[in-house]
């Protein structure tokens, strides 16, 4: 039986665990039994973004002659977006596996991994290893929703609808959440008729409720919306596939996509024959990212309910500096952690919602500030009320408690709000106590905190 000084399970953000730093310990394994590289680099984050930005263009060309350009989309050559992104990201995959198998003091398993006991793990074919340390980091897996003849009917998941061969002319698209808006956007705005089914009332439920209520009136405008909605039975109809509704209508879909969320591959480790808790489907652990059984760490989406990449690379730098310095733990930082959602408008967020505020009792003031009410909103000519910042702030609107963008550019321009709201820098201090570019698109953030301020 093989003994590391370490074992990863999982190449995403636990393969940026081992640096240079770990040169001279022992021999460290690595396991990854899918894609290496994990979710974000592979069928997450990085590719969708890559077909977010051509479905941008897309759809800004059709707003040109609004503003007097003769601009219009005339079609999209799919194939050649989709190889020139995985053009770029397989080898990326590749060379970052082939990178680690180089390294002297580090074996890859390209396994299946389960617990035997506390420090022994079963690799299948490679049979059983022990490590003292051990880092989980085994990520997330698709959740697809239970619908009466799904089995019998080819459907698509984030996974692999971004490998089509061609651009589907009809996608029903299950779900409300992330996934499922900046799938709706990218494929509506090449082109595609999108229905998407949403079993609530609104589209992404999570944000702040002002944000979420104007993201549904927009995406309805852009593609067909189906609130209040299930799909109760889906059943071949030739080379297509018919959707049976609960509003007791009926469509057809060249492609179906089930954009139902994510759920931790706790449940897929064997962790019942360790002593590592395991509470509502995720890995336990402190804020130092250390498990109930000592030398067991977990980070990322395994045992964190922020299912983001940036959350999942600072736990990891927390498990290295942990795992370097035992006798001067970091800890994890989640206060205030930011968010972005690339669909049409963009949309990013941080701290407190509206309504989160009201069911913890929080005394707050919000304050609202139009896009359209700035030079560089004129220039766009940005809608009234569709596009615009949201502020929360305790009831003297010197703290920042919550920041909430819906146009576009919302990611760049929520940070400068991150880093405030961070730091616990005054409203009038940041409001203030610099320039702001004129006209720039910033100056919708600059005058959000003046009206907390004046």
């Amino acid at each position: 039986m093989t003994h590391y000084d370490l074992a990863v399970i999982g190449t995403g953000s636990g393969n940026t665990v081992v640096t240079h730093l770990f040169k001279d310990w022992g021999r460290i394994a690595i396991i990854e039994e899918n894609l290496f590289g994990g979710t974000c680099l592979n069928v997450g984050c990085i590719p969708t973004k890559m077909f977010v930005y051509p479905a941008d263009l897309a759809r800004n060309a059709r707003h040109g002659p609004a503003l007097g350009v003769e601009t219009s989309y005339d079609g999209a050559r799919w194939p050649e977006i989709r190889d020139r992104i995985f053009g770029r990201i397989d080898p990326m995959a590749r060379d970052g596996e082939a990178y680690r198998r180089r390294l002297p003091n580090i074996d890859v398993y390209d396994e299946h991994c389960t617990f035997v006991d506390d420090h022994t793990l079963d690799t299948g074919s490679r049979g059983r290893i022990t490590a003292d340390q051990i880092v989980i980091a085994a990520g997330s897996r698709v959740h697809v929703a239970e619908i009466p003849g799904l089995d019998e009917v080819e459907f698509h998941t984030s996974d692999t609808v971004m490998r089509l061969s061609d651009l589907p002319r009809r996608m029903t698209i299950v779900g409300g959440g992330y996934v499922a808006a900046e799938f709706a956007h990218v494929f509506s705005a090449l082109g595609t008729e999108v229905t998407q089914l949403e079993r609530g009332p609104r589209l992404l439920r999570h944000q702040d409720e002002d944000i979420s209520r104007t993201f549904t009136e927009l995406a309805a405008r852009q593609w067909d919306v189906r609130l209040d909605t299930t799909a109760t039975r889906v059943e071949k109809s030739g080379p297509a596939t018919a959707v049976h509704l609960s509003d007791g209508s009926e469509l057809e879909t060249d492609v179906l996509l089930m954009a139902t969320g994510r759920v931790p591959n706790a449940d897929r480790l064997g962790l019942e024959h360790t002593s590592v808790e395991v509470r509502d489907g995720r890995v336990v652990v402190d804020n130092h990212q250390r498990t109930t059984v000592e030398g067991i760490w977990a980070l990322g989406d395994v045992s964190s309910e922020y299912q983001l990449k940036h959350v999942a690379n600072h736990e990891a730098d927390v498990v290295r500096h942990n795992l370097l310095h035992p006798d001067d733990l970091v800890t994890s930082d989640h206060r205030f952690v930011p968010a972005a959602v690339f669909t049409s408008p963009q949309i990013a967020q941080v701290g407190l919602t509206s309504q989160a505020a009201r069911e913890q009792g929080i005394e707050h003031r919000s304050v609202t500030h139009d896009y359209a009410s700035i030079a560089y909103g004129w220039a766009m000519e940005s809608p009234p009320g569709e596009q615009y910042v949201k502020l929360l702030a305790t009831p003297d609107g010197h703290q920042l408690l919550g920041a909430h963008v819906i146009g576009p550019q919302a990611s760049l321009l929520l940070q400068p709000l991150v880093q405030a709201i961070s730091l616990g820098t005054p409203t009038a201090e940041m409001a203030r106590n610099q320039y702001w570019i004129h006209p720039s698109m910033a100056e919708v953030v600059e005058n959000a905190l003046l009206k907390l301020v004046d």
